[in-house]
């Protein structure tokens, strides 16, 4: 299409492999010696926060830049060149090229009621368009309850967001984003609300208007429904796929790190994902699991295998600790820990035949926070 915004030029192949350098950029982070460039980088907020969108060998990946980590990070990106290329070194030797997605067209507008556009969804990785429909939670009110890695409340304290996209307006901004930047599919997240669908009626109505205003792949994020019978009904709305995130998958852990939301059990998630998978389809249900919050490798991969068999795709993130936050200073997993997962988990997965690009819309298909898709292949 014509009118499309232009991408940023691919670099060349870098001199480690692929995922190796992902899985690298994602552990340690990156100083930026030219932090302007490219789509602005998020601070606070829902879901990953505190990065900036690179393409890594033709892949848009999300690498932290605003981390404890990633200040005293061995990666240095230097400033993009003519070609808009930038050269990625460690520790002085470089390693390899990457490129920043431009800035969307979308962000320069407003809603018809003036709310900035970049303040209803934003755009994650190159073609993703993002939201929390829901800037508040019932966990994040209280520090007995909320998830300790938790941001949500950031970005809406200091007005970057608001706290409830209507329906009109996240039908406005999608079709803008899809017509103006060639975004490709949607992530609609939010807060958990204190009623017992646990925020699926208000992705449900959100999904039903975008849908009236643009052909667009959403995938919903919530926590699982107390009745399975909102499954259908997100579908029938529009939802093309669906998102229920651990985090963490043993107690100990979902107890220390997230209190309140582990009062909803992990039988209660399976039992959820079991439902949830004869509606969507096999690999349209995904779950977003931590690494590096205190479950061992050894865990994760057997939560992921009971998943697996369930038609569910595992999408198993590096954590990054956001400021701010009770865990900010909570060290991030080694490339080492997340390789130990990544690999076998890329083979579980090609032997169940569940791939991130057959997803229809979310984080399994975009793959921008984890490496996980640069190790879906052949053995």
């Amino acid at each position: 299409m014509s009118d499309l915004q232009p991408t940023a030029p691919d670099p060349r192949p870098s001199a480690l492999p692929t995922e190796q350098l992902i899985n690298e950029l994602q552990s340690f982070g990156v100083r930026l010696l030219d932090p302007s460039a490219g789509v602005q980088s998020r601070r606070g907020g829902a879901g990953p926060s505190d990065h900036k969108a690179l393409t890594v060998d033709g892949r848009t990946v999300m690498v932290p830049v605003h981390t404890a980590t990633a200040f005293d990070s061995p990666y240095v990106v230097r400033k993009p060149g003519p070609d808009g290329l930038s050269t990625v070194e460690r520790d002085g030797v470089r390693v390899g090229r990457v490129a920043f997605p431009l800035q969307p067209r979308f962000y320069k507008m407003q809603t018809f009621d003036g709310v900035p556009y970049s303040q209803i969804a934003v755009l994650h990785g190159r073609d993703v368009l993002a939201t929390t429909v829901l800037q508040t939670c019932i966990r994040y009110q209280s520090r007995t309850k909320t998830c300790q890695f938790c941001a949500i409340g950031q970005s809406l304290a200091a007005g970057r967001t608001v706290a409830r996209k209507t329906p009109e307006q996240l039908a406005e901004v999608a079709r803008a984003a899809v017509l103006l930047d060639g975004v490709k599919h949607m992530v609609m997240t939010t807060g958990t609300p204190a009623t017992s669908d646990r925020g699926a009626a208000i992705l449900a109505e959100s999904a039903f208007a975008v849908k009236a205003a643009i052909d667009l792949p959403i995938q919903g994020q919530c926590e699982p429904p107390d009745d399975d019978v909102w499954f259908g009904r997100m579908k029938a709305a529009g939802i093309d796929a669906l998102g229920m995130h651990l985090e963490s998958v043993t107690p100990a852990v979902r107890g220390r790190i997230m209190p309140g939301k582990a009062s909803v059990p992990m039988e209660r998630y399976m039992q959820a994902f079991a439902a949830a998978v004869p509606v969507f389809g096999r690999g349209q249900v995904s779950t977003y699991i931590l690494a590096g919050l205190g479950d061992t490798p050894e865990a994760i991969l057997s939560t992921c295998e009971t998943l697996v068999g369930l038609g569910v795709y595992p999408f198993v993130v590096p954590f990054v600790p956001i400021s701010g936050t009770p865990l900010e200073s909570h060290p991030a997993p080694t490339p080492a820990f997340m390789h130990a997962i990544l690999g076998p988990l890329s083979a579980m997965l090609r032997r169940a035949g569940l791939r991130s690009g057959d997803a229809k819309a979310g984080c399994a298909k975009c793959g921008a926070c984890s490496a996980l898709s640069s190790y879906e292949r052949p053995a």
